[in-house]
């Protein structure tokens, strides 16, 4: 996957930069935004991480440009704005997320390669597998060590995302999002309550340590066991 980082923040360009050159990405950059809209009409980018408030051309006249030229390379809007009006303004700009500074590069990532890979199709069998864990997407069929699962289907959901992203930090906000597909509310426990069911499930098997909290980030679905 090949991304553009386009921030003015030095201290978040690097934190962002160095995190996905350790997935194994390509990775340009750009500190303002009359280079990064440069890089973008020129070059071919699966992603584009973006600044609200840059130098020489605000995050959403690039992003305009953008849409406007026909580039449809998914954006993901990354700014210290946080209010829902400047969340609304960033989408209706033509972004295709909308992330708030101070921020998790665990959910960063994970947000990143969902937008990158929204146009992939995959093949209708496609299996999951991580560790004992195999998932049939065609059939549902759930095995832990070659023993059946009987999930429900949000308990399916929930951990087809986990397993699609092991040993990293989800966060519960991301969960609720991904598989409940409208926006959280911190009020609700329906998450916690589907993780409990998950791991009653795996502690039947003798792997109830799957699925790990982690206090005050989320949940993390850990590959060995």
């Amino acid at each position: 996957m090949r991304i553009l980082i386009v921030e003015d923040d030095a201290t978040t360009l690097k934190y962002v930069a160095e995190g996905f050159t350790a997935q194994q990405y390509s990775v340009d950059s750009a500190t303002d935004g009359q280079e990064g809209l440069t890089l973008a009409k020129h070059n071919q980018y699966d992603l584009i991480v973006l600044d609200r408030m840059l130098p020489k051309l605000d995050g959403l006249t690039l992003l305009s440009a953008l849409r406007t030229s026909g580039n449809k390379t998914p954006v993901l809007i990354l700014s210290a704005l946080s209010h829902v009006d400047e969340r609304v303004k960033g989408l209706r700009a033509g972004g295709d997320d909308y992330m708030t500074k101070p921020f998790a590069f665990a959910e960063l990532l994970v947000r990143a390669e969902k937008l990158a890979q929204r146009n992939v199709v995959e093949p209708a069998n496609t299996d999951i597998e991580v560790g004992g864990l195999k998932m049939e997407l065609l059939t549902r069929n759930v095995t832990l060590d070659g023993k059946e699962l009987m999930l429900q289907p949000k308990e399916f959901q929930l951990l087809k995302f986990l397993m699609e992203h092991p040993n990293q930090v989800i966060s519960r906000t991301l969960l609720f999002e991904a598989v409940w597909d409208y926006h959280f509310d911190p009020r609700t426990n329906v998450i916690d309550v589907h993780i409990a069911k998950l791991r009653r499930k795996f502690e039947e098997l003798g792997h109830g340590e799957l699925i790990e909290t982690v206090r005050g980030a989320g949940y993390r679905l850990c590959k060995g066991h």
